[in-house]
């Protein structure tokens, strides 16, 4: 058999600008691009007909006909990594597997397993960074330690970045690289355990107009005022270093969101135990109430408060909740009706279509002010002052909760004052000096 070296597609699901499989192209051996459905991943999925799952799927038979038009084609396979890598090297002749950088736990461990077992079958494994700007110690304090707050960590951010942290790695140039395809066995969603949720996703098209008023509108959840670029950052359909170099030109707010995003990618990997526990670890003593009854009226929009309902039904309809949205209705569940916010990260796991574990950890212990340069705890998100200020006209309310002004509609839940004084004595009593 031909040598080959194996790319491994994971969170960068292009053909474009993808560092890892642009390395791979150069080395002088033809390169076979691979995607394995995780069952590690999958079998925890609830919901067959999962957005993201389908998402992925049609991303890759579009990488796929891609491929196709150069004699390549893509290899999927479904089952455990380690497994199917085991298969691969006896499959192919391999001399190498190229792939890039993922950071959360899982993956971690996932990919030193499989280094494991290709070192024993004398295949080496090399991964890059693509799916962040800066990553791991590039960006930390004088002394070495990682930052945890925000605006000095941006600070340095800015000072770090040079030009060749966003240069384009032009892979889509090399693709004759690629080995000849003779699989002919692409699997369907079906195949794999899953059927189709029938909606249509966000456009991964640039918008540079959306960029330049990002700042002016990007807290109006009436008005189209965010790119709704989460779903391909998350999964690398576009690239990061393309979108950064555009928007550095265009919007300072909407870059420092990208920082934000670099930021909580840094903390995840210098703080693994925020994943099931506070960041700050004295929050962890805070005594939840986690009424069942109100978490599910929390989840199906019946809150009796309209922006919070607005924003749980349009994150239940279309897998999306606009960014200034989830802030209060996290503030809401941890602060409002004391839920751990453990259960409304989960939730938001189940159901955003750009679920990402370092930022979606970040947002809710933010929210929950257990996390790094989070909200101070007495911090409590008054909702009604919220949609005055960001839908003064309720047009976001009306679309998703049209019945708030009905006898029908729920009543609120809990009073916001009673409210935040529960917070508030609930909070100091975990948090005061031992």
């Amino acid at each position: 058999m031909q040598a080959v070296c194996l790319f491994w597609f994971r969170r960068d699901l292009r053909l474009a600008d993808n560092r890892g499989f642009f390395e791979a192209l150069q080395l002088g051996i033809p390169v076979q691009p691979i995607f394995i459905f995780d069952t590690n991943i999958l079998n925890d999925l609830e919901d067959k007909a999962d957005r993201r799952v389908e998402f992925i799927h049609q991303t890759l038979i579009q990488l796929h006909a891609e491929l196709q038009q150069v004699g390549a084609g893509l290899d999927v396979r479904m089952g455990e990594p380690v497994k199917i890598f085991s298969d691969l090297v006896s499959d192919y002749a391999v001399k190498h597997v190229f792939a890039n950088h993922d950071y959360e736990p899982y993956a971690l461990q996932r990919d030193a397993e499989v280094m494991t077992l290709l070192e024993k079958q004398g295949v080496s494994f090399h991964t890059f960074k693509d799916q962040v700007l800066l990553e791991k110690q590039e960006v930390v304090k004088d002394d070495g330690n990682p930052y945890t707050v925000f605006t000095p960590y941006s600070r340095r951010w800015k000072a770090t970045l040079q030009k060749e942290h966003l240069q384009s790695y032009p892979s889509e140039k090399l693709l004759a690289a690629c080995a000849t395809f003779q699989r002919a066995d692409f699997p369907s969603l079906t195949s794999i355990g899953f059927s189709a949720a029938g909606i249509s996703f966000p456009s991964a098209a640039w918008q540079p107009d959306t960029i330049k008023k990002y700042k002016e509108r990007r807290d109006l959840p009436a008005v189209k005022g965010t790119t709704q670029l989460g779903l391909h950052l998350r999964f690398g359909t576009i690239s990061i270093r393309a979108l950064a170099r555009q928007a550095g030109s265009l919007n300072e707010t909407f870059l420092n969101e990208l920082i934000w995003r670099d930021f909580y990618h840094m903390i995840l990997w210098h703080f693994p135990h925020v994943v099931g526990n506070s960041f700050k670890p004295a929050y962890d003593a805070i005594q939840w109430r986690n009424n069942l009854d109100e978490f599910q009226a929390w989840c199906d929009g019946q809150t009796g408060y309209p922006i919070v309902d607005a924003g749980m039904r349009e994150l239940n309809t279309t897998g999306y909740m606009h960014n200034r949205v989830r802030m209060i209705v996290a503030s809401f569940l941890t602060k409002h009706l004391l839920i751990d916010w453990r259960w409304g990260e989960a939730y938001f796991a189940k159901k955003l279509l750009d679920f990402d574990l370092a930022a979606n950890n970040g947002g809710w212990q933010w929210a929950a002010g257990s996390g790094c340069d989070a909200a101070p705890y007495f911090r409590v998100f008054n909702p009604y002052l919220q949609t005055q200020k960001f839908d003064p006209s309720l047009e976001y309310v009306r679309r998703w909760v049209p019945e708030f002004e009905e006898l029908t509609y729920a009543r609120p839940i809990v009073a916001h004052e009673y409210a935040r004084k529960r917070c508030l004595e609930v909070y100091a009593k975990a948090l005061k000096p031992a």
